[in-house]
């Protein structure tokens, strides 16, 4: 914090406090607490009870004859100290904390709006907790599919917990996937500060790229983002170039009860393109018997089978 505030603060030490901030979320919750004690602790300087509580304090060391010298530079550093203890001990009391939880079921989509006034769209089966005091803003996310549009505050800032890491916002639009094994962040505008608390890790993505980690710490680098199919999602419609059948299967049975399935796993292998709209099976079923020669049969348990057409 000292070398922060020096004029003596050179590219190279901003540049290394910059790596440390990224290595873990602990780093960034610590910094704060300091800035905060700093602040505090200047705001108190010049308070008349602490300037009395010096005073009183170097009287009592019997070096009266030194307090034209010394006294202006000692209280100074008194009130300090006593700010500083005071303001640390403010930020450790617990601050009031609202939570509120949202979800959708299978097949509903939801737009909503936090009490900061972000834009959150919860895809099928989705679940977060908002929660909000006046130092943070923090939302977590269960399971599901989320897509965030981040309120402006300079005073608070906005992260998302996911698994085990945390993304922290610097005003922006991103994506966070959550399933049992792994968690993908993709983001649409501004940026991101992806840090895993396992693997002690962090990355920071620009428009247009996505990152994925497991529950185990591994995080992978960096990648492009489909950028349409990604914007597409929370108008209702996955988008798919040249991607399996098995993959678009496991989307669109995300957004329903009835389950496609196919008949010999290895029709998993070919390849898709097109636009469908979710939770409409009907048109999909339609449009893979006509472009992709496939057979719909439901089952006595209400799945659908998918056979490739004979003859």
């Amino acid at each position: 914090m000292a070398r922060l505030n020096s004029p003596e603060c050179t590219a190279p030490d901003r540049a290394e406090f910059d790596r440390w901030l990224d290595a873990a979320p602990e780093h960034v919750i610590a910094y704060v607490e300091a800035e905060r004690a700093h602040q505090a602790a200047a705001q108190l300087a010049g308070d008349e009870m602490l300037q009395a509580a010096a005073r009183i304090a170097w009287r009592s060391t019997g070096r009266e004859s030194a307090r034209s010298r010394w006294w202006i530079p000692a209280a100074t550093a008194a009130s300090l100290l006593v700010a500083t203890v005071v303001g640390v001990n403010w930020l450790r009391a617990p601050v009031p904390t609202s939570a509120d939880r949202y979800f959708t079921a299978v097949g509903e989509q939801r737009s909503l709006r936090l009490a900061d006034g972000t834009q959150v769209i919860l895809d099928t089966d989705s679940v977060i907790v908002a929660r909000f005091n006046d130092e943070r803003r923090e939302v977590e996310v269960d399971r599901g599919r989320v897509q965030f549009q981040v309120a402006a505050d300079a005073k608070r800032p906005f992260s998302v917990k996911a698994g085990t890491g945390l993304i922290r916002d610097i005003g922006t639009t991103f994506q966070v996937i959550k399933n049992d094994n792994a968690v993908n962040v993709s983001l649409l505008e501004g940026e991101v500060i992806v840090s895993n608390g396992v693997a002690q890790a962090g990355s920071t993505l620009k428009p247009g790229q996505q990152i994925s980690y497991d529950h185990s710490g591994r995080m992978s680098p960096p990648e492009p983002l489909d950028v349409n199919a990604a914007q597409r999602w929370p108008d209702g419609d996955l988008v798919f170039k040249n991607r399996r059948l098995d993959a678009l299967l496991i989307e669109m049975n995300r957004y329903s009860a009835t389950k496609l399935r196919l008949a010999d796993p290895a029709l998993g292998k070919i390849t898709v393109s097109g636009v469908f709209h979710i939770g409409d099976q009907a048109a999909l079923l339609e449009a893979l018997e006509q472009g992709w020669s496939l057979q719909a049969e439901r089952q006595a348990e209400g799945d659908i089978v998918l056979h490739r057409k004979s003859g």
